[in-house]
């Protein structure tokens, strides 16, 4: 069955008052349009080598506020209907192999803004993040073999988490970077691994879940929540940095 790529405005659907998870589709699409447009304009700020990092930050939040259009259209189309959500994954899932990449090269954009650093770096956590999206994509569109594609994503974040802890990209930070940098480099940390565990807690519940019961809209309510947090959040953490640079 092919996708229906026509534009979300075309046949709006209207939001239930009892739709939640309709609800936060919406929200979340308006706050990703307004981060997009505050970064976009923050680059005028910000010196020539932080640009491209905030240039970055802008286009997750676009990217995402785009699928989150058809995401919205999706469930709430589905939920006007039948009262039950239908959850869109392929969607989610082309809008975190765009996204999530892009956060990754954040990484290796901030140490190449202070100092020389080996393309080893950006490959390592481009191998990590393809690890991680492919085996959670199986395991959310393939029956009876979630746990086991649940377990290569989670290798694939451990391997991100490890780079940017202890590989190379923790070790240039720490002997490179300012304080200032030290600083924001540890929150971007942070959020990939405290505020990205909401997506494996989201993935469990959905595993869980009878298909067409209430657990459907809690999967999808967790994944809003962490997306609009991690996305926006991390967003912020580069235009602290390049701001802050700037004004320094």
């Amino acid at each position: 069955m092919l996708l229906n790529l026509t534009s979300p405005l075309a046949d709006a659907v209207m939001l239930k008052p009892d739709d939640a998870v309709g609800i936060s589709f919406f929200a979340i699409m308006m706050a990703m349009i307004a981060a997009s447009v505050f970064f976009f304009l923050e680059t005028q700020r910000a010196k020539g080598k932080w640009k491209t990092s905030l240039i970055v930050a802008g286009l997750v939040t676009m990217v995402a506020a785009w699928h989150y259009s058809y995401m919205r259209e999706m469930w709430a189309g589905s939920y006007s209907k039948t009262g039950v959500g239908e959850s869109p994954v392929v969607f989610r899932y082309i809008d975190w192999l765009i996204t999530v990449p892009l956060q990754m090269i954040e990484f290796y954009l901030i140490l190449a803004a202070i100092t020389k650093v080996s393309s080893g770096i950006f490959w390592r956590l481009m191998i990590g993040t393809l690890v991680m999206l492919l085996g959670g994509y199986l395991g959310e569109s393939k029956e009876g073999a979630q746990w086991g594609y649940f377990a290569i994503g989670m290798a694939g974040w451990a391997f991100i988490l490890y780079e940017i802890f202890a590989g190379e990209a923790s070790k240039v930070c720490a002997t490179s970077a300012s304080a200032g940098v030290q600083k924001a480099y540890s929150t971007l940390r942070l959020i990939v691994s405290v505020g990205w565990a909401l997506y494996p807690l989201g993935y469990v519940v959905g595993a869980m879940a009878d298909p067409v019961g209430s657990q459907e809209a809690n999967l999808n309510l967790i994944y809003n929540i962490a997306d609009v947090v991690n996305k926006i959040a991390f967003g912020a953490i580069i235009w602290s940095i390049a701001t802050a640079d700037h004004d320094e």
